[in-house]
């Protein structure tokens, strides 16, 4: 599947909606639509916060005003054990994964398919992602379109790394980096 390839028909009875899921690192929330995955959370403090963080991100875009939780359906599921999978250790790239990018930015939407194409265990510098979309001068927008990522780790924005490959600028904290990066070092 594309990076903006629409829900199958399977959708259609829970067209709109989000849940939460267990994941190895805790209660990661997710929340889909017509278009695809609107969203993904990685865990907060505990589900309820894991929640409102998942619903707050989705700001005033195209979404309904209430997103209702529901089953999800067939290719939300397999987006989950693909997340799940992934931070249980499992190299997975979740590139197959289909995003609902209607909201994001034409420069985000390269920016995201660049991070999309690292490979576990393997990371980037800002510089390096900025050289591929033409100048290494777009490093700091490359670190702002990553820092409001709204799909980790399907988009894997904690595979970019400072200059001198320090860990910078990760939303989710900087031990929540280190320890996504540590999960896949024994992917490489």
């Amino acid at each position: 599947m594309s990076l903006d390839a629409p829900l199958n028909a399977d959708a259609q009875e829970a067209a709109w909606g989000h849940t939460l899921f267990d994941t190895a690192l805790g209660p990661c929330g997710i929340a889909w639509g017509p278009g695809g995955i609107a969203a993904v959370q990685l865990p907060e403090a505990d589900a309820p916060a894991t929640q409102a963080r998942l619903l707050r991100g989705l700001g005033q875009g195209t979404y309904p005003q209430v997103l209702p939780p529901a089953a999800p359906p067939a290719v939300v599921r397999h987006a989950i054990a693909g997340i799940q999978g992934l931070l249980a250790g499992q190299a997975l790239d979740l590139r197959e994964v289909p995003l609902d990018i209607s909201g994001v930015s034409a420069f985000h939407q390269q920016v995201y398919a660049l991070a999309r194409a690292i490979p576990p265990g393997q990371t980037r510098t800002y510089g390096e992602v900025a050289e591929q979309l033409g100048s290494k001068g777009l490093s700091r927008a490359v670190g702002q379109a990553l820092g409001l990522n709204p799909f980790a780790p399907v988009v894997p924005c904690h595979r970019v790394l400072g200059r001198d490959g320090s860990l910078t600028g990760y939303a989710g904290g900087l031990p929540r980096k280190a320890a996504l990066l540590a999960l896949e070092q024994g992917m490489a």
